[in-house]
């Protein structure tokens, strides 16, 4: 697969973005070229084009799809198996949400429950720090409801809200 240079950019920038998202940037940039691609590509072409290791490429597909980014397929004629990622934007967006807060919020949150937990038995903890706990625990729960809801909402829906913006809030008030 050749890479124009707009690409390139694209490639090398989602690399940068997977590294502060707590990705490697290998596998950050095998998603983003498998979503780039308009057909889909074998480890060897991965490895080819990105100039990637063989081994890494191997590595980097197992995380992407226990992450549910990219998916494997079969082409006829060939044994090898070829991989195509999630092109749908909402959806690669919520699977990186998802993975996120699976890896980071929800071991927050139960470290958190387990605090506030050992807070009902201890007295020694000095009442500032436990309304600190309890206020971390109760935002990241709230967060966590809202979350959880605008999954559920159909996309439809969920666009008009994130296009009337501060309009909602204007309209609920404080």
């Amino acid at each position: 697969m050749q890479l124009t240079a707009t690409m390139q950019r694209y490639v090398v920038h989602w690399g940068e973005m997977g590294s502060r998202w707590g990705m490697n940037r290998s596998v950050a940039q095998i998603h983003a070229l498998l979503y780039l691609s308009e057909k889909p590509l074998n480890a060897d072409e991965i490895s080819e084009t990105l100039g990637i290791a063989r081994s890494n490429i191997s590595t980097g597909l197992k995380e992407l799809l226990a992450w549910e980014l990219v998916h494997v397929t079969q082409v006829l004629g060939d044994r090898r198996d070829f991989f195509s990622a999630q092109h749908d934007t909402w959806e690669v967006i919520r699977a990186i949400l998802e993975g996120r807060k699976r890896r980071e919020i929800d071991p927050t949150l139960a470290a958190l429950r387990e605090c506030a937990a050992q807070l009902e038995r201890d007295r020694e903890t000095p009442a500032v720090v436990r309304e600190r706990i309890v206020s971390q625990l109760e935002f990241l729960e709230t967060v966590t409801r809202w979350f959880d809801a605008m999954k559920r909402m159909p996309r439809k829906t969920l666009l008009k809200m994130m296009r009337m913006g501060e309009r909602i809030a204007k309209l609920i008030g404080d």
